[in-house]
């Protein structure tokens, strides 16, 4: 049994590294192209300064995120862990771009949790549900395609789920081998904090594990404080760190409760129906996870899973605007939905209560129609919608000073400024300000005069190229004058 377990497991992770190689050389044009752009830029910037994790900087320059000037570009987030990996990487072993590393980064983190989720829930349950928990989460398109992103939460979770594991191993040891693997434990938990301090709702199992060991003993105070202090000190370290640059430090409050959508019926529809329904269980997974949902929980796995649900439901109210406004913030709750999901896949199939082909039968619609209509809305999540951003940026960085700043106007967003590979401002207006704190180029993909900014700077500057596409703009050379 336990061979067969290890070949399915194998099977499942090399199938699971295979699909999520799928547009791997993509652009970063694709869904949600802004924030892997900001993630990729560091890790970039660190290939032309430096690796200096402790300054981590990006391309934006505008106060947009911070509302504060930023001259810099200092991305002041998560404790760069992930992307000075793919910067490594790319520095040391080369034959592909950074982007490339630091999908394979990513890639390799979502494989290591499925192995990692099916370790806990074999642990905490048995070899059925632990392998349908790594099936699941392997093959669900939503998980697919957050598994080869630039993000660095998947690279967290990882971190999260490792902690777990740690941690469930530790409380099978006593004595040397029972410190080494808390230590161990509360370090990985360190890191995955660091990375992002989401984790903290994906860990809430941890509190369960040791209360479920209560005893008033100095072994088990020294055991908690330990482990606490060792989890959370660096990233309150950080914390604090990134105080000294406050520009920086994007605008985070209204992640909670901005706009007062919790608990409102937009939030119920975009989190639970939206997002959890449609997005990740293509409607059809709904029925095992409900079954999960439902089931007594056993003598083996006592309360574990209702705690990860609990962090869960935790982390969806407490982040509540974020979750509503990113998709990609439901990263952190898909192990605890794989796991229930799996929890019910697990009684159909070997349900007592109707026949074992019309249970087998059952389960498989289920899969099939759940990763079915799950894939109809996450394909197009791949798709470069504006290749002409991408066109524009190649050729700007082909023809401009290595050391130029650029106005990229994009509505904000920082994907195009990104592919100019040069530092500057995602959003127009203000021409004369930001040329005075160093803009020397303009580069836009609305090229046509009905653009009124495009064609007062084409009017008034040098115009390098210009076509239906795009066009791009020297803004430190009068038209006609030479100067």
């Amino acid at each position: 049994m336990k061979k067969l377990s290890f070949v399915l497991l194998i099977g499942i992770c090399v199938a699971a590294f295979a699909v999520r190689l799928y547009r791997i050389n993509n652009p970063v044009a694709d869904w949600h192209s802004w924030r892997q752009s900001d993630t990729a830029a560091v890790a970039r910037n660190f290939l032309t300064w430096g690796i200096d994790p402790l300054h981590p900087r990006f391309e934006d320059l505008s106060n947009i995120p911070s509302g504060k000037d930023n001259p810099m570009g200092w991305r002041m987030v998560e404790f760069p862990v992930y992307q000075v990996i793919g910067a490594w990487a790319t520095k040391t072993m080369g034959f592909f771009p950074v982007e490339v590393w630091l999908r394979l980064v990513t890639i390799c983190a979502s494989v290591g949790a499925a192995i990692l989720l099916y370790s806990i829930t074999a642990g905490v349950s048995d070899r059925l549900t632990g392998m349908l928990a790594a099936a699941v989460y392997a093959a669900l398109p939503y998980s697919i395609y957050y598994g080869r992103t630039i993000l660095p939460d998947t690279f967290m979770v990882w971190w999260s789920l490792l902690s777990l594991w740690l941690l469930l191993r530790a409380f099978k040891h006593t004595s040397r081998v029972y410190w080494v693997l808390l230590l161990l434990s509360a370090l990985s938990a360190s890191v995955a904090f660091l990375v992002k301090p989401f984790a903290g709702f994906l860990l809430v199992p941890a509190g369960y594990l040791f209360l479920k060991r209560f005893s008033l003993t100095r072994h088990w105070i020294v055991s908690i404080i330990v482990f606490t202090a060792i989890a959370l000190y660096p990233l309150l370290w950080w914390r604090t760190w990134i105080l000294q640059y406050p520009e920086g430090i994007p605008a985070y409050t209204w992640l909670f409760n901005g706009g007062g959508i919790r608990f409102k019926g937009a939030w119920f529809y975009w989190l639970f129906a939206e997002r959890i329904g449609n997005l990740i269980l293509g409607y059809w997974g709904l029925v095992p996870f409900g079954i999960g949902l439902l089931l007594p929980h056993g003598k083996k796995e006592g309360w574990f899973f209702r705690w990860w649900l609990l962090g869960a439901l935790s982390y969806l109210i407490v982040i509540a605007r974020g979750n509503v406004q990113h998709d990609y913030y439901q990263i952190v709750i898909v192990p605890v939905i794989a796991a229930y999901v799996a929890k019910g896949l697990a009684w159909i199939f070997r349900s007592g209560t109707v026949p074992r082909i019309t249970g087998a039968v059952a389960g498989t619609v289920c899969i099939l129609f759940m990763l079915a209509f799950s894939w109809y809305t996450v394909r197009g999540y791949f798709w470069i919608n504006h290749p002409e951003i991408v066109a524009a940026g190649r050729v700007a960085d082909a023809i401009l000073p290595p050391d130029a700043k650029v106005i990229a106007p994009y509505n904000g967003d920082t994907t195009f400024l990104y592919q100019t590979h040069r530092q500057g401002w995602p959003i127009g207006f203000d021409i004369a300000k930001k040329m005075s704190e160093g803009a020397g180029y303009y580069v836009t993909v609305s090229p046509t005069d009905a653009d009124l900014e495009t064609k007062e700077l084409a009017a008034k500057y040098t115009v390098l190229v210009r076509n239906d596409k795009y066009a791009i703009i020297d803004l430190t050379r009068l038209k006609g004058t030479g100067k």
